[in-house]
C-alpha cells in the first residue's frame, strides 16, 4: 500500500503504535491527538527524518538480530486483525520463522540521549505496550525487541506475554474506540496538547469575551493553588541550593553519600 492508503487503513482500528497514547504513556502523542487522527480531523503525523530513517534501518536491525541470535525472521506485509475484535490491529515488523514458534520482532532505532531507558532489562513503557498489543492481536507468547542506539550500540531483549497488562489495554482501547471514535466523543485536551490548541485557535478575536462554565472556575481555583505551591517550592529549592553552594565554597564539586554535585564556572 501507499502511505496514504496505509494511514487510511490504520484509522479503522487501534494499532500497536496507538495503544500507549490511549494509556497516557506516549511521549509523542496524546489521547486527544490520537482521537483527531482516528476521526479524520487531522492528517496524522507527517513523515519526518526520524521516521524515514527508522523505517530505512528496520531491515538492518532485523538482519543484525538474526546474525546475533541465529533466530530467523520474516516479513508480514499485512495489517493483522484480532479474531474476535476486528478493531484490534497490528502492523508488525517481523515474525519469527518456525511452525511451532509464536514470537515476533519489533525493530527500533534510538538516540544516544535515551540510552539509559534501555539499560539492563529496561525497555521504554510505550514500546512494552506496543509489543504486548501485538501479542494480544496475534495470540503469540513472546515478542523480541531490537534497537540500534546512537548508530553504534545494538541491544535486543525478549518480552513475555503479560495477561494483566493486555486485559487492561483492551478494556481502555475498546472504550476509546467505541465511545470516543465511533460515537464521536472527544477525550478532551490535556498536558501535551498546547501546540494542537494553537493550531485550532492561532489568534484571539480582539475585544471578545465569554462566560466560562463551573468546571473552568474549579480548574482556575486549582491552578491558583498550584501556582502558589510552585512559588513556595521554588523558594525552598533556592534555600537548599544556596546551603549546598555555601558548603562547596570555592570547590567545583562535592560528594554526599550516593549524591554528586557540581558548581562550575560558566562564561558567556
Amino acid at each position: 500500500m501507499q502511505r496514504e492508503q496505509w494511514l487510511d487503513q490504520r484509522r479503522k482500528g487501534i494499532g500497536g503504535s496507538d495503544i500507549s497514547a490511549i494509556m497516557g504513556v506516549n511521549p509523542w502523542k496524546t489521547p486527544f491527538q490520537l482521537w483527531l487522527d482516528k476521526t479524520g480531523q487531522s492528517a496524522g503525523t507527517p513523515m519526518n527524518e526520524k521516521m524515514y530513517f527508522g523505517t530505512l534501518m528496520e531491515d538492518v536491525v532485523a538482519r543484525e538480530f538474526t546474525k546475533r541470535t541465529n533466530i530467523k525472521v520474516r516479513r508480514k506485509n499485512k495489517i493483522l486483525k484480532h479474531k474476535q475484535h476486528s478493531w484490534m490491529l497490528a502492523n508488525v515488523d517481523r515474525i519469527v520463522s518456525g511452525a511451532d514458534v509464536k514470537e515476533g520482532l519489533e525493530c527500533k532505532t534510538a538516540s544516544e540521549y535515551v540510552k539509559e531507558e534501555w539499560a539492563g532489562d529496561s525497555v521504554p513503557i510505550s514500546y512494552i505496550m506496543q509489543c504486548q498489543w501485538y501479542m494480544a492481536v496475534t495470540g503469540y507468547d513472546a515478542w523480541w525487541i531490537a534497537v540500534l542506539i546512537g548508530g553504534n550500540n545494538f541491544v535486543y531483549k525478549k518480552l513475555h506475554r503479560d495477561e494483566k497488562m493486555i486485559a487492561e489495554m483492551i478494556e481502555k482501547a475498546e472504550h476509546f474506540w467505541r465511545f470516543n471514535v465511533l460515537e464521536g466523543n472527544s477525550p478532551g485536551v490535556g498536558a501535551g496538547d498546547a501546540d494542537v490548541i494553537k493550531d485550532f485557535y492561532p489568534q484571539a478575536d480582539e475585544g471578545t469575551s465569554i462566560d466560562l462554565d463551573a468546571a473552568a472556575e474549579d480548574l482556575l481555583k486549582k491552578l491558583e493553588l498550584i501556582n502558589l505551591q510552585i512559588k513556595e517550592l521554588e523558594t525552598v529549592k533556592e534555600d537548599f541550593e544556596n546551603k549546598i553552594k555555601f558548603q562547596l565554597g570555592a570547590n567545583e564539586s562535592g560528594q554526599a553519600g550516593r549524591y554528586s554535585v557540581s558548581w562550575k564556572n560558566f562564561s558567556s
